[in-house]
């Protein structure tokens, strides 16, 4: 029994040693120490114009100011996040001592966007540290100058007051971060070439693709191995961004995702819902080089496994009834031929956003949508909701035959799937006649 006793003391010795390096692995802050930790932001405005100019480049790449801006002003925060765990709220990130990050150093600040851990405790990843964390230390000195240079503003948030017992507990998040937070910064890879290096960096660090464009696990972490193959983000869907012929990037060039990035539309496909918002706040300042970057890494990666839909079976009168239904609702925009209106209106003819997961499609007929307005595309065109108009089966329909005509074939539209996210966003129910 001693015997035993004394294997089973060891075996917990080891465990809690792997334990330790596991955690110090996860939580270490060693990289904070380029940065200085005696003057707040609060009490610091930088006087280096390169520097507040690259900083600010740093934070139009890291997509801050659509998460972080509301009505309270820019940078206030009030942004709310859903979370299968709760709500979230962003947090006012302007230099204000008393409810923004004035009270923080730049080590404090260097903690916060690379190591997840902030003022008030451990951030949760919606607050994508875990991509951040690649940033390189000038692009954080920079990104810290910028900030000095923002309005302060006063206005208090209580970040994680959505979040349900014990999901509000800041603690827990270390142990996520054990388990699933790369502590790690940008390491290029030799063998490739700088803008193939640059395009990573970009995807992986500021740009934090993955957080929308990889699926995530019951506790919400990425999955690696699905990386960039598309994720539900709440009532939308992220793309697949590998090279698949079927639901993905496949057949686009790098120069078609730089002008994609930089404008909001490649000529067929035209960003809506959160990528409107990015292009609009982040992807469109992007340096055309940088743009070009990104094509580059996306259209090296291996493409997903996914295969290609099954074209759902329709009746010859159904297709012929549901032509008009198109003609009648569709057509003014989207074409006659499913061409759309190049720059403004995605087309529907050879768009591959069209044949996986439906809720994009779902979620623009009930609520409707816009595109993003950027400097090069102006006219942002807005889609109106047919939410009034429908009811769940002819939205399924009408996204049926959307999907298996002008060359397209997918899985059919199901009517309890436009029910489910009806009700889900609030939409409201289509018109009845009055009885007489």
């Amino acid at each position: 029994m001693a015997k035993w006793i004394k294997i089973a003391g060891g075996v917990v010795v080891i465990a809690a040693v792997g334990a330790g390096v596991w955690a110090w692995d996860s939580l270490n802050t060693g990289r904070s120490k380029v940065a200085g930790d005696s003057v707040t932001l609060a009490e610091f405005t930088s006087d280096d114009a390169e520097a507040i100019e690259r900083g600010e480049y740093v934070m139009r790449m890291g997509d801050c100011a659509a998460c972080h801006t509301r009505e309270a002003g820019e940078f206030a925060g009030g942004y709310e996040i859903a979370t299968p765990f709760g709500t979230l709220v962003s947090s006012n990130i302007t230099p204000d001592a008393e409810t923004g990050i004035g009270g923080m150093t730049e080590k404090d600040f260097f903690n916060a966007l690379r190591q997840g851990i902030g003022q008030h405790g451990m951030l949760y990843p919606a607050m994508p540290y875990t991509a951040y964390a690649k940033f390189t230390d000038q692009d954080m000195h920079d990104l810290w100058a910028y900030m000095s240079t923002v309005e302060p503003v006063q206005n208090d948030i209580d970040e994680n007051g959505g979040m349900p017992f014990p999901f509000n507990i800041r603690l827990a998040m270390a142990g996520w971060d054990m388990l699933f937070f790369d502590n790690e910064g940008f390491e290029p890879v030799a063998s490739e070439s700088d803008a193939w290096n640059r395009g990573k960096y970009i995807v992986d660090g500021g740009g934090h693709c993955a957080a929308c464009h990889s699926p995530r696990n019951a506790l919400g972490a990425e999955v690696a191995s699905a990386y960039l193959q598309g994720g539900n983000i709440g009532d939308w869907y992220a793309p697949d961004l590998t090279p698949n012929p079927h639901v993905g990037l496949g057949g686009s060039s790098a120069e078609d995702i730089a002008t994609y990035l930089k404008t909001g539309t490649d000529g067929v496909a035209v960003a809506a819902g959160p990528m409107a918002e990015a292009v609009e706040h982040s992807l469109q300042y992007l340096t055309d080089e940088d743009a070009l970057a990104v094509g580059t890494y996306l259209t090296a990666l291996p493409a997903s496994d996914t295969p290609a839909p099954k074209a759902a079976s329709l009746a010859e009168t159904d297709m012929v009834r549901l032509a008009d239904v198109y003609e009648v609702n569709c057509s003014a925009c989207h074409g006659l031929d499913g061409e759309g209106i190049e720059g403004m209106v995605p087309a529907f003819s050879a768009n591959h956003g069209l044949l996986g997961d439906p809720t994009n499609m779902i979620h623009a007929m009930l609520k409707g949508t816009r595109a993003a307005h950027t400097e090069a595309a102006q006219t942002a065109a807005g889609m109106p909701s047919f939410a009034w108009k429908m009811d769940d089966t002819q939205v399924a329909d009408i996204l049926t035959y959307v999907r298996n005509s002008f060359g397209n074939g997918a899985e059919a539209v199901s009517p309890e799937a436009v029910a489910e996210m009806r009700e889900a966003l609030d939409a409201r129910e289509p018109l009845r006649a009055a009885s007489n």
